[in-house]
């Protein structure tokens, strides 16, 4: 008889992290559900409104295309609330919205490099890197990578001026 062994594919449950992210101060809100459905997305959306602070005159919201976003519940929900604006991102444009560099720190902060055994464990592990990102955080611009690069075309200018080095 073959020895057998059953494949791990590392699935422990499954589940939705949803986020908001005030760029200006750097200060983030996250909250798992089980599903993504409209009912979870308008809770989602309550839960950030009570986040941010009500002298808020304004709120932008910038969203992705998905069908939930545009439903009629939420659009109520909108109308119910004038302050907020809500603005969709065009078709695979999510570099437009700032969200999403700061899902890849998130992601570095509670999942790399590590091994879950549940959902309940993710979502705490998420609540935990959140609350650590909201102790250190800063305010979040467009560009790092960009300024970063164009410093560092100027030093290597100014170190091939200093050696003599002609480009």
């Amino acid at each position: 008889m073959r020895a057998t062994q059953e494949i791990d594919d590392g699935r422990r449950g499954t589940g939705y992290v949803f986020g908001a992210f005030a760029p200006a101060t750097g200060h983030a809100f996250t909250t798992p559900y089980p599903r993504r459905t409209i009912a979870t997305w308008v809770t989602f959306l309550d839960q950030v409104a009570a986040w941010i602070a009500p002298e808020t005159a304004r709120v932008s919201a910038v969203l992705d295309n998905r069908s939930t976003r545009r439903a009629a519940n939420v659009l109520l929900w909108s109308l119910a609330h004038p302050r907020w604006e809500v603005v969709f991102q065009p078709t695979y444009a999510a570099y437009l919205n700032l969200i999403e560099p700061w899902w890849k720190a998130l992601r570095s902060l509670a999942l790399n490099g590590r091994r879950f055994d549940t959902w309940k464990v993710i979502e705490r592990a998420v609540d935990q890197a959140t609350a650590y990102w909201n102790t250190h955080r800063h305010p979040f611009a467009w560009g790092g990578r960009k300024r970063r690069a164009r410093a560092r075309q100027v030093r290597l200018a100014a170190s091939r001026e200093r050696h003599g080095l002609a480009r």
